[in-house]
């Protein structure tokens, strides 16, 4: 009996399906971030009113027909700002974190192939790092450059690389002990390409868990920036920046501040929660398992 074209593609997705849709935890990430996606997608159609608009005739209004969140205290809608904050909010640390990943994969993967000086030069600038919070890294580096959305990824990538490098560092480690690398080096392969095209591939799963995991700190961390005045300047619709913004009137306009401070909260456990799943997912007892 001939069999089907696409029943080893079937085989291999519904049992995957199937333990996704049994962890509801994972299920609301993917909810949450999916839409918090398509809202930055689609920014310009969703938002009501231009987010830097001004209509002084029209300050610290409460949630109306006509403004649903309300406005600031200089008349700008707050749904139309929050709709173009997480556009703002998620390239910037989607941005920044592929930037940390990417330096993160070079030292880690350098430093465990290659041992020796190489490794112990490479891991005591890692120990550096990681002797300080991210805050601390980017808020440092921040207060060196000028306030802009670069300079923004820069900062928040230079603080995350150095978990990359410690998990990159230790996948590798574990990865050249393996069969088919020795098989390789037996074979002829130079360096670089063992390095890229059999222990590379081997890396980027638990990369990816971090990934996702660090895009939420990374969005806190941006919002704390804007929030201190060391990330984006005004009139740039970010969350942070919006709740400094709504401090000066917190008893009489309470949702310029609330509202933007909602979306981080519900933006970082989305993100934590698909964290968690694709932990899980590509652990390889569960994959045996499935």
């Amino acid at each position: 009996m001939r069999e089907r074209k696409g029943a080893p593609v079937r085989d291999t997705l519904i049992p995957w399906i199937r333990w996704w849709s049994r962890s509801r935890s994972t299920v609301v990430g993917m909810t949450v971030t999916l839409f918090l996606g398509a809202v930055a997608a689609l920014a310009p159609v969703l938002s009501p009113f231009d987010p830097i608009e001004q209509d002084l005739y029209a300050v610290n209004q409460p949630p109306s027909r006509t403004h649903w969140l309300g406005t600031d205290q200089l008349g700008r809608d707050t749904l139309s700002r929050i709709v173009w904050g997480a556009r703002f909010s998620l390239s910037v640390s989607l941005s920044a974190v592929a930037l940390g990943g990417a330096i993160g994969l070079v030292l880690g993967i350098c430093a465990g192939y290659f041992r020796g000086v190489v490794d112990a030069v490479l891991m005591r600038v890692v120990d550096v790092l990681l002797a300080f919070p991210m805050y601390m890294v980017a808020i440092f580096i921040m207060a060196v450059l000028d306030p802009s959305p670069a300079n923004t990824v820069i900062a928040i990538g230079i603080g995350s690389s150095p978990r990359f490098a410690r998990l990159a560092r230790a996948e590798v480690l574990r990865q050249k002990e393996a069969s088919y690398v020795e098989a390789a080096w037996a074979a002829g392969a130079t360096d670089l390409r063992v390095m890229a095209r059999h222990i590379l591939p081997n890396v980027v799963s638990p990369v990816l868990v971090m990934f996702s995991l660090i895009v939420g700190t990374a969005i806190l961390v941006e919002a704390s920036l804007s929030f201190l005045g060391l990330g984006v300047s005004a009139p740039t619709p970010a969350w942070g920046l919006m709740v400094n913004e709504g401090l000066v009137g917190i008893r009489s306009a309470a949702w310029v501040s609330i509202l933007p401070g909602l979306a981080i909260t519900v933006a970082v456990l989305g993100l934590n929660l698909l964290g968690d799943g694709l932990r899980d997912l590509l652990d390889p007892r569960v994959r045996q398992g499935l």
